[in-house]
């Protein structure tokens, strides 16, 4: 037990066991039930502190790094501090929607101290009551016609779980591997796609499994995870906060619905629940089999609930999926029939595949682009990323929509407006030897602007001479904003490996 000053009580704290294992000891536990209660078990860990909420949060960090199997009691004090909240506050987008009571942000700022301290009480006495989220549906990006279910939170309960993400980052983010990319503080797609070309390039990988989680957020057991968070978490006030947002249910067309399953895309918290859920049902057993079962080299990224792994063998690439559909079976997950496959990829796919009378090696996609098997202009082999035909045209698509909506505001509004929607373009989709794609998107966009400012009157005749002068003036010119994956990825791990 920790005192007043943060120090360990070495008489409550137990003896370390000689097995120090990097993963917490979750793979044997998970087919047992925990104890219910704030039990005083052993290993749990209170992290009581009179002081500032930096300090406090960086002890747990300190003693979640220390003990892989510690387990935390007084969690609930940290999300409660008033300074944390109104952190939480300020990070809420000004104008995002409100929720189902109608709160807006700027409402909630008129009286925000009183605010807080109101709800800082009410976490404390467990009076605070998580509401529905107001369900709204948003075109999938590059399936036309097709909608994603999302889920709006109300203004106090997005600043409730982004102060409960906050703190349990401090110990989730010493428990999670390396190749885990999504949604996690200082990690980004960028590095996932990076990661996956280096260890492509560098690893002996001669097989790709394009995997899909077939209705992930959909589909995700509450019992499974909350016996994963409570590997960790002791706190019950905590556990029972978390379990309020999975409960609250949905408000569509003025009918609450509730689930036993499924978490709403949307919220804050969302998005690490999706993270604990993966860490136990997939990143634990993926390292585990690739030390354990696996001959030849295997490499994996994850992204949130995209995936991708590399193997040097293909009867092992196809062991590893049959075994997957086994585990994701086990936690009520499952693979998408049709769009996940084993691709032959790789420095030799290309000589293997000419040798058997195949075509050019398969692509596969991940995180926007279409990964290929490519060379430089030395002949050596590469991963060629290009943008996804399918985003490439859903972002046209929906260009055509605002600028057919914007056809008669000002020219210097339209070009600011699509100055801003190319430099977003080339900051996502600028990496090394895309540069075709990003020229061709960037004409395209030129067309599309072109056509609409014809259009905005009859007879209107626009010279190309002063379309020219539009387009110096407000189109940036398309530019490469990544570095090489070797040339990033070598600067953020200094010797060390994000591949394991």
């Amino acid at each position: 037990m920790m005192n007043r000053r943060g120090k360990s009580d070495s008489s409550e704290v137990p003896a370390k066991s000689p097995n120090k294992v990097e993963e917490p000891a979750a793979e044997a536990m998970e087919g047992r039930g925990l104890a219910k209660g704030n039990s005083p078990q052993r290993n749990a860990l209170r992290t009581q502190s009179r002081d500032g909420a930096p300090s406090s949060l960086e002890r747990v960090r300190e003693a979640a790094k220390k003990d892989k199997k510690q387990r935390f009691t007084a969690l609930l004090q940290h999300i409660c501090d008033v300074e944390r909240l109104r952190a939480a506050y300020l990070e809420v987008k000004r104008g995002a929607a409100a929720g189902v009571d109608g709160e807006t942000w700027q409402h909630y700022g008129g009286a925000l101290e009183e605010n807080l301290h109101d709800l800082s009480h009410r976490l404390q006495r467990g009076a605070y009551r998580a509401r529905p989220v107001r369900r709204v549906y948003i075109p999938k990006v590059g399936k036309p016609g097709e909608l994603r279910p999302l889920g709006v939170p109300t203004l106090e309960d997005k600043i409730v779980q982004r102060a409960t993400v906050e703190v349990l980052n401090a110990i989730y983010e010493q428990d999670f591997l390396g190749f885990s990319y999504g949604f996690r503080p200082g990690r980004s797609p960028h590095q996932a796609l990076d990661a996956l070309a280096v260890g492509i390039g560098t690893k002996k990988v001669n097989w790709v499994l394009d995997a899909d989680i077939r209705r992930f957020y959909d589909t995700l057991d509450h019992g499974w995870l909350v016996k994963f968070i409570e590997h960790r978490v002791a706190d019950r006030r905590v556990v029972r906060l978390i379990q309020k947002w999975l409960n609250a249910g949905v408000l569509e067309e003025g009918k609450r619905v509730r689930s036993e399953v499924g978490t709403v895309q949307g919220g804050s918290i969302s998005p690490l629940l999706s993270n604990i859920y993966l860490h136990y049902a997939l990143d634990l057993w993926v390292r585990q089999w690739r030390q354990k079962q696996a001959h030849g080299e295997v490499i994996f990224v994850r992204f949130a609930d995209d995936f991708v792994a590399g193997f040097e063998h293909r009867e092992e690439a196809e062991q590893f999926l049959a075994e997957l559909r086994e585990r994701f079976a086990q936690f009520g997950l499952a693979l998408h029939p049709d769009k996940t496959r084993i691709v032959e990829f790789g420095r030799y796919a290309e000589r293997n595949r000419r040798g058997r009378g195949g075509g050019k090696p398969e692509t596969f996609n991940f995180l926007g682009f279409t990964h290929s098997c490519g060379k430089t202009r030395k002949g050596w082999f590469t991963v060629l990323r290009q943008t996804m035909r399918q985003r490439w045209q859903a972002k046209l698509r929906a260009l055509k929509d605002e600028l057919r909506r914007r056809m008669h505001t000002p020219i210097p509004e339209q070009g600011a407006y699509l100055r801003s929607v190319l430099l977003g373009h080339f900051r996502y989709y600028g990496v090394p030897m895309n540069g075709p794609a990003l020229c061709a998107f960037r004409v395209a966009v030129v067309r599309l602007w072109q056509t609409v400012l014809s259009r905005r009157s009859q007879g209107h005749h626009l010279p190309w001479r002063r379309m020219r002068r539009f387009i110096v003036r407000w189109l940036p010119t398309a530019s490469i904003c990544h570095p090489y994956p070797m040339v990033r990825l070598g600067v953020m791990t200094q010797g060390g490996s994000r591949m394991r």
